[in-house]
């Protein structure tokens, strides 16, 4: 049987590490964010054309793309006001899992219906790459897929599922990685369905 190309170095998987309760509790949490900071559709750059997932950011710092280029700003492009701030849980998070890295300032906020994909790519838009990037899925199933620091590295894949947390810290920092698609009704989270992915990440040298 032909061996499963390893996770890279840094690479950490934290099944379930929210449960049920935790889950809703942060739901609601990001809804109450949503409220003041809503979903809107980026583009991808000098191309304009849409993402299939909608996005909106909390924290001092949000990750948004339109046609000027990828980039941290402290606004939110469409309403034009400040993000709201990261909610403790995920402050909590940060510190549980990276008690040695500087806080955290952006929280990229994504939600995938069932159409939605994210192509491989790397996390690196941010000053420093010395802290990980935390990313906590909520709702339906996706198929994750993980290669190496150079995009023709072999890749694998999982399923993340509700409560799942990931870690990409050390050389995994810089791996390319990207949701190939979600598994429709598999979590009963959300009444209509869909994934909301959070990526906690610093961006600025602290």
């Amino acid at each position: 049987m032909a061996k499963s190309t390893p996770f890279p170095s840094g690479f950490q998987f934290l099944a379930e590490h929210f449960d049920r309760v935790q889950q809703e509790n942060l739901l609601d949490i990001i809804r109450d964010v949503l409220g003041s900071a809503p979903l809107y559709r980026p583009e991808m750059p000098r191309t304009g054309k849409p993402f299939s997932v909608r996005m909106s950011n909390c924290g001092a710092l949000g990750w948004v793309s339109d046609k000027d280029g990828y980039r941290y700003q402290p606004t939110h492009p469409v309403t034009g006001n400040p993000w709201p701030p990261i909610p403790e849980i995920l402050l909590s998070l940060w510190q549980e899992l990276a008690p040695d890295a500087a806080l955290p300032e952006a929280c990229l906020i994504n939600f995938y219906n069932e159409d939605a994909r994210m192509g491989l790519h790397q996390d690196r838009d941010e000053e420093t790459v010395d802290a990980p990037v935390i990313s906590i899925s909520l709702g339906d199933t996706a198929v994750f897929r993980i290669g190496g620091v150079e995009r023709k590295s072999p890749t694998r894949s999982m399923k993340l599922q509700s409560g799942d947390v990931v870690v990409l810290g050390g050389e995994a920092r810089l791996a390319f990685h990207g949701i190939d698609r979600l598994v429709p009704n598999t979590s009963a989270l959300m009444r209509q369905g869909g994934r909301v992915n959070l990526t906690l990440r610093r961006v600025t040298k602290p």
